[in-house]
């Protein structure tokens, strides 16, 4: 214990920290509905992933009264908006005005899509607010009737869920193992500009994130360095992808 204390006080100009302190966990399949949801939180972001039929739009919503109105939610859909109030059960939601949820990533492999967001912990006006910490969240969540359109869901595609906030230790701020082979290092943690990379194993690709969860960034790894030197000073997120489809969540400070 001594000596891992000891080792994490070297690392702390390093400043490693992960992107998730609470977890809801795997995926949770809701209902019998062909849905499943994630959700994750840090001290500054709430990110949802939502599983579903790639042919539909995909929705979920925060409480356990359903489209009750003024009930807050995400929704998935052909339109360019993702963030909508509820106005009651069978009226079509609104869009909000201010769009606080931001789709980090789209994916579709045969007939199932992937979609995951993030947006602040407050969100913005109307929005429910979401505590980084442990607890429950009640959520109901639907899918299209074969359509991205928004439009009635049809009976049978909608159901509700509560999902268990839980304290994930394998995604620890601070927490440094002695098997020093297996992470990755960034430094010099806060830069200046050029930041460099300490992987042990070989690195698909790196996104940057700004603290609203938006993407900013993708710069190319030249000689295990990265050049943040043109982003504002503050604090982002690094999305590191390894060979084997792994992904890392590091926090870095930029001066």
């Amino acid at each position: 214990m001594k000596r891992k204390i000891l080792l994490i006080l070297g690392l702390i100009g390093v400043n490693i920290l992960t992107f998730a302190q609470y977890s809801s966990g795997s995926p949770i399949a809701v209902g019998a509905i062909g849905v499943s949801v994630k959700m994750e939180t840090t001290p500054t972001i709430v990110r949802i992933t939502l599983i579903g039929p790639s042919n539909s739009f995909l929705g979920l919503g925060f409480g356990n009264q359903g489209m009750a109105n003024g009930a807050d939610g995400f929704i998935y859909n052909s339109a360019a908006s993702r963030d909508y109030t509820f106005s009651g059960v069978g009226v079509t939601p609104s869009a909000d005005a201010s769009q606080d949820w931001t789709v980090i990533s789209n994916t579709v492999a045969g007939s199932t899509r992937t979609v995951v967001a993030t947006r602040t912990l407050a969100g913005g006006s109307g929005d429910t607010p979401v505590p980084n910490a442990a607890g429950t969240m009640d959520v109901f969540v639907a899918h299209g009737d074969n359509t991205l359109g928004l439009s009635y869901h049809g009976a049978g595609n909608r159901d509700y869920a509560t999902l268990g906030m839980n304290f994930d230790s394998s995604l620890a701020t601070g927490e440094v193992d002695l098997n020093m082979e297996k992470k990755i290092l960034l430094y010099p943690n806060p830069s200046k500009g050029i930041v460099y990379l300490n992987s042990a194993e070989k690195v698909k690709s790196i996104v940057l994130y700004d603290t609203s969860g938006r993407k900013i960034l993708e710069p190319k790894i030249k000689n295990s360095q990265i050049d943040i030197s043109k982003l504002n000073s503050g604090t982002y997120f690094i999305e590191i992808e390894k060979s084997d489809g792994v992904k890392v969540f590091e926090k870095i400070l930029k001066q």
